[in-house]
């Protein structure tokens, strides 16, 4: 009786065992498709994107701290910038005039700004200029950007220590209303005609559900490409 207990004992254990192999099994296949499923989309982002990033212009507003003023303050001088630049940009067909034009109206920017910040009580001095930035993913409306480095008119309030504002500037995005979940028929034209059918695949979808997929897949490449280092922050 003893012997047979015993027998029972090991052959429950060697069922444990089995299972706890079988499961580990598994768990290492299923992680290692997921992982060639992300590497397969981060290469895939990789390839398109040195091309469509290098036709788009961001916009990128530093506030000068996170203090509710700060922050309000910056959103008053994202709007006179936007309002400033709207008519001057919306018939600019490719980004070197988008460049362009921003560069002419430096000068006239760095004005607006100065004025506006003086209008509202404060004597913070501010920056402006055209290079590159590090962008997280975010979504306009049915487009969705990776994250990574993008030329940028950036706006640097005070210290710029606050939490910052971006949009995409060209094609025109910035000027896309936010609650309305599908771009309007000219801004799309004009990503068809700056992006190739490919790229515009890859960051546009309209279908709200997909969008969001979109967006979850991109944040997911992003966290993993900042886990292996190779999107670290500037």
């Amino acid at each position: 009786m003893k012997n047979k207990s015993i027998k029972n004992i090991l052959k429950i254990n060697k069922n444990i065992k089995f299972r706890i192999i079988l499961y580990s099994v598994m768990l290492f296949i299923v992680l290692g498709l997921m992982a060639t499923c992300i590497y397969a989309q981060i290469s895939k982002i990789d390839t398109f994107s040195a091309d469509y990033k290098d036709n788009l212009i961001r916009f990128h507003v530093l506030a000068n701290s996170d203090s509710d003023e700060d922050q309000a303050l910056k959103l008053k001088v994202r709007d006179e910038v936007i309002n400033y630049l709207q008519p001057k940009l919306e018939n600019s067909k490719t980004i070197q005039e988008s460049e362009a034009i921003i560069l002419s109206e430096q000068d006239n920017l760095i004005n607006i700004c100065k004025k506006t910040i003086k209008e509202n009580g404060y004597d913070y001095g501010v920056s402006i200029n055209l290079g590159y930035s590090k962008f997280p993913t975010k979504q306009y409306s049915s487009v969705v950007l990776p994250a990574g480095e993008y030329k940028s008119l950036k706006i640097v309030i005070g210290k710029g220590q606050g939490k910052n504002w971006w949009c995409v500037m060209f094609p025109p995005l910035c000027f896309v209303d936010e609650q309305n979940n599908v771009i309007d028929k000219e801004t799309d034209e004009k990503l068809k005609e700056v992006l190739t059918e490919e790229e515009y695949k890859l960051i546009v979808e309209k279908d709200n559900k997909k969008i969001n997929d979109l967006q979850i897949k991109f944040k997911i490449v992003e966290v993993v490409e900042k886990i292996l280092g190779l999107n670290k922050e500037s």
